[in-house]
């Protein structure tokens, strides 16, 4: 049965107060004798338990304190300052001698509720915190007829917290909050866990608040000692494990800018002589540069994680297009009016088959200039690559066989080797599309 004591007037709870001292233990114990028939003032009850000291009859024998907590929320995880701000809810237990009653004798009062200045509370703080302890006044323990004490405190938690941020916004953060005493070494107080650490984990990812953000993932435990000069501290580590939820920036980081490098790639459609093609990526670019000004608050304030890494090679592959662009629409231009000889380096850097039709020409010109032979044995017969263009003259023709092959324009060249560019950008917009889809899966999915 479990009542709480009023702090003022009104009702009374009618329970006779006495301290006995028994013999040389120098432990309380309250007599409830009386209980039907008197009332004591609740002052005089609360000096029952006004002890400010470490509550111990042997000293040789430390108290034993065991704690928990629920992570109720994470409140922000600040990359730049590398601090996590979370809100737990301590848990503290331990025995206190001087306090025990019979139930029997009380009313079969078992518990009672007493206001937390009253009794001796154990120093326990968190190694990681960076800010004061701002622990609400006016909180209450409760002290059971077996000399139990339980206290309980939420805490708003600023603690420093090694952040890498190369994955995010899939990455994941392994945090510590380390408790431990200031005064107390291992000769006076024990520090132990008050439960198992999978029910602290399954209570904290049941009622965890994490602004949308964020996953607990799991908490895990040690307990280590602590050497501060020649003294041993007991402490009681927890090991925090959350996770980014990246559905919120993939839907507005990663997809829109998918979306227009694939616009961007699709351009490639159009005729590189068009005179839209160039205006249509210069707008594409402009837009992609305002999608990153715009959305650049969700990215973290410092560090390169990889997402940044991806939209640098993005924006690199829209400038490299809209310039090779430029440079094919110069050369159709000059191959048009006055169209230069092609490099010999150049030139063996064109595909050998472009198309069927040329494939077909080389085969025929292997097979007629035959093993040993090159084109200075045979004059009539020309290599397919200088075969494309205009349509031979008929003595022409008849040199070559009358196979009506066609005779290469440096203009043609010129042609064959912007397709080629296009061809190859095109391909390597593909393979970059497909694997940052493959890595955002790999990514999302481990």
């Amino acid at each position: 049965m479990e009542r709480g004591w009023p702090t003022g007037g009104g009702l009374l709870l009618c329970l006779a107060v006495s301290l006995l001292l028994q013999g040389k233990a120098n432990a309380f114990n309250i007599s409830c004798s009386g209980f039907d028939q008197h009332g004591v003032d609740p002052v005089a009850f609360q000096t029952v338990f006004k002890q400010d000291s470490h509550p111990v009859i042997n000293y040789s024998i430390p108290t034993q304190v065991n704690i928990s907590f629920t992570l109720s929320a994470i409140l922000e995880v600040n990359a730049q300052l590398q601090l996590l701000t979370s809100f737990p809810w301590l848990k503290m237990t331990w025995n206190n001698p001087f306090i025990s009653w019979d139930p029997e004798e009380c009313g079969h009062i078992n518990k009672l509720t007493v206001i937390a200045e009253n009794l001796w509370l154990p120093d326990i703080f968190i190694v990681e915190s960076m800010d004061v302890d701002q622990t609400l006044e006016g909180l209450s323990v409760y002290v059971t007829n077996n000399s139990h004490v339980v206290y309980s405190k939420p805490m708003r938690v600023t603690s420093i917290c090694s952040l890498d941020i190369f994955y995010f916004p899939f990455d994941q953060q392994n945090c510590t909050l380390t408790f431990g005493s200031v005064l107390y070494t291992v000769e006076n107080m024990l520090l132990g866990m008050e439960k198992e650490v999978w029910e602290t984990a399954d209570t904290s990812r049941d009622i965890v608040h994490t602004q949308g953000q964020w996953d607990l993932l799991s908490i895990d435990k040690a307990t280590p000692k602590m050497n501060v000069g020649s003294s041993l501290f007991y402490q009681v580590m927890f090991y925090v494990a959350i996770r980014h939820r990246p559905r919120l920036y993939v839907i507005n980081l990663l997809v829109p800018s998918s979306f227009l490098v694939a616009i961007n790639a699709l351009s490639f459609y159009l005729p590189a002589e068009s005179e839209n093609r160039a205006p249509f990526k210069m707008t594409l670019l402009l837009g992609y540069n305002v999608f990153l000004l715009m959305m650049n608050k969700l990215l973290p304030a410092n560090g390169t994680p990889l997402i940044s890494v991806y939209f640098a090679l993005c924006l690199s592959l829209m400038v490299l297009s809209l310039l090779e662009t430029i440079f094919i629409t110069y050369l159709l231009h000059l191959a048009t009016t006055q169209p230069p000889p092609m490099p010999r380096w150049l030139h063996s850097l064109l595909p050998y088959c472009t198309s069927p039709t040329e494939c077909c020409l080389t085969a025929l010109w292997k097979e007629n200039v035959g093993p040993g032979l090159t084109a200075t044995h045979m004059p009539g017969l020309k290599e397919p690559r200088e075969l494309v263009g205009k349509k031979l003259k008929p003595r022409e023709a008849e040199l070559n066989g009358n196979s009506g092959l066609t005779r290469a324009q440096p203009t043609d060249l010129w042609v064959q080797f912007s397709q080629t560019m296009d061809t190859f950008l095109f391909s390597l917009y593909l393979l970059f599309l497909a694997s940052s889809i493959i890595t955002v899966i790999i990514l999302w999915n481990t």
